[in-house]
């Protein structure tokens, strides 16, 4: 699919000079800087080098006072109480963490992840009968809750107590909670509601332990389980997000819990020292690693099989045990791959047989035997294939339920409450979002969903669109140039690894296919002999282009290429197209 090369501008280009002098950097770096917000000295200072000490004030988010107020009275009275969370790698973190810091000061404790194909998302009636059942008085929600109006009514009936941490976008009244955590709910003033669920379960540990006066040290150790959530919800790694995220992978890297250590040992990028035990891996794990090597494992336990086995190995100490679980999890992930690519495969045939829906501006399609694990995968491969506003849908327990997915700037989560009527359960992100709907109304939000897309949505969003940060020579991007790219780590939403264009580059050398998809070469730009090692991912089509002796303009970031002991810079390719 063709794709729209947008060159970002800068708003102040004195700010750029002056970034420019106080850092002694290359300009480009500068106009990155100027492009994320950075303006000044002090903030460059605050970007490239994240305090813990720049954490919120915990009590700033609305509620929190209570919530914790709560929770000691519980301690105190030896209530027995109840960590809820969702199936996913946010809602299983989270339960993790808020387990394992409570732990520390609370025996009567015990942990409920609920079942994906028998209970559906957030909290269900099940879950309150055995909290019953359990004796249990007080249920904590993680990444769930802000919409369980119902539940939460019956729970109280039973004399049961919720407090609700959730960073999904509220409705129009919020539960009978005793205390509502959520940055996103109205009249909260805390000045950053990006948290990802387990995020919020760290600043729930982190008012705990401020009320009681505890030294912050302890909680870093949590940190590990923050970026894990942070790269798998895909929530900006911006403000607060940044600080978790930086010290949360310094974690990772330097002293993983056994969980993480286990999983990343089947990911084979994991070995150990000759004359020790520490733990080496065999590359730096950053974000990208969490969302394609860990995420999925975690998230495998819930779409196949229990998600509370994800917890199990989260929390667990034993690296015996935890290698029996990451072992177990692995296999799930096996066959949450091979479901997917069946039904995405039978996804796509459904669309290549009907010119209406090959020719519409969204996607809905449904089929009740559909595995309900991995329809949300599916969606978001049929969004990136189409690249439209996109709704899979499946069947359980007589019900329908569905994952969708949106393309940038299409606010996903809007178009599906405007088909509310028809619906039993939504909630969600902008890009992302969950429904539920009985049988008879599948026509009815159908055809509502498709009118809305259609009225809204316009034909430039419908086109993908490649952000270019700058135009670059080649000959500027030296060793210099990568170390400080390198402090603008960790990447993600809001803080993307840089993408430059460079114009009038020419083949040096013959190019190669390897792997069958992917292109390797290197390249020249005109005017200059510095020469570039480039890798293009599944850009083969591409080969007639870079073998043809004519000029080119190239979309890439900028990497390391580690082989055979010897590290260099490279480019990987994100576009290609013939210099105008």
């Amino acid at each position: 699919m063709e794709k729209r090369w947008v060159v970002k501008s800068v708003s102040d280009s004195n700010i750029v000079g002056k970034l420019t002098q106080s850092l002694n950097i290359d300009p480009i770096l500068a106009c990155l800087l100027e492009q994320r917000g950075i303006n000044s000295f002090s903030e460059a200072k605050d970007f490239f080098r994240p305090s813990l000490d720049s954490l919120h004030d915990p009590f700033l988010i609305k509620d929190m006072d209570k919530a914790i107020k709560r929770i000691e009275e519980a301690i105190a009275n030896g209530e027995r109480i109840l960590i809820y969370g969702d199936y996913d790698v946010d809602g299983t973190t989270a339960v993790a963490l808020v387990y394992s810091f409570l732990k520390e000061f609370h025996d009567n404790l015990e942990f409920y992840i609920p079942d994906r194909e028998k209970e559906g998302y957030g909290i269900s009636n099940v879950s309150i009968d055995y909290a019953k059942a359990s004796k249990v008085s007080l249920i904590i929600s993680l990444d769930c809750g802000i919409k369980a109006h119902k539940q939460i009514s019956y729970a109280k009936e039973k004399g049961i107590d919720f407090i609700v941490c959730d960073h999904h976008r509220p409705g129009i009244s919020l539960p009978d909670a005793v205390a509502i955590v959520d940055p996103k709910q109205p009249e909260c003033k805390y000045p950053y509601d990006e948290l990802s669920g387990c995020g919020l379960g760290f600043k729930l540990a982190q008012a705990f332990y401020h009320k009681r006066n505890l030294p912050f040290e302890p909680l870093e150790k949590l940190l590990d389980l923050v970026v894990v959530s942070i790269a798998a919800d895909v929530v900006p790694i911006t403000g607060e997000n940044r600080i978790l995220a930086y010290y949360g992978l310094k974690r990772l890297n330097l002293n993983p819990r056994p969980g993480f250590e286990s999983i990343l040992f089947y990911s084979n990028v994991l070995r150990k020292s000759q004359t020790d035990e520490q733990t080496v891996f065999a590359k730096e794990i950053n974000v990208t690693d969490l969302v394609f090597l860990i995420g999925p494992r975690i998230n495998a336990a819930g779409r196949i099989h229990e998600a509370k086995k994800a917890v199990e190995l989260l929390i667990c100490d034993e690296m015996k045990q935890t290698h029996e679980l990451s072992h177990s999890i692995n296999d799930n992930n096996l066959e949450r791959r091979h479901l997917d690519s069946q039904i995405t495969q039978e996804a796509l045939k459904m669309i290549t047989m009907d010119s209406k829906l090959r020719a519409s501006k969204s996607t809905v399609l449904y089929h009740p035997d559909w595995h309900k694990g991995v329809i949300g995968i599916v969606a978001s491969r049929l969004m990136e294939t189409y690249y439209r506003p996109t709704v899979i849908l499946t069947e359980s327990n007589g019900v329908i339920t569905g994952s969708a997915r949106s393309v940038k700037d299409f606010d996903i989560y809007d178009a599906i409450d405007a088909c509310s009527e028809y619906l039993d359960h939504f909630g969600g992100h902008k890009y992302a979002a969950g429904l539920s709907l009985q049988p008879g109304n599948f026509d009815k939000f159908h055809q509502k969903f498709k009118e809305y897309v259609d009225n809204t949505i316009t034909e430039d969003m419908l086109i993908p669109e490649i952000e270019i940060d700058a135009e670059v020579s080649i000959t500027q991007l030296n060793d210099k140039f990568f170390r400080v790219l390198k402090q603008f780590e960790p990447f993600g939403p809001g803080n993307t690894s840089p993408v430059f264009l460079a114009t009038n580059l020419y083949t040096k050398g013959t190019p190669k296919i390897v792997g069958e998809k992917h292109l390797k070469f290197s390249v020249i730009q005109q005017g200059s002999s510095r020469e570039f090692a480039v890798i293009a991912f599944q850009q083969a089509k591409h080969y007639q282009m870079v073998a043809s002796g004519k000029p080119y303009d190239m979309v890439f970031s900028l990497e390391e290429n580690n082989w055979n002991g010897q590290t260099s810079l490279q480019l990987n390719v994100k576009d290609l197209r013939f210099s105008m």
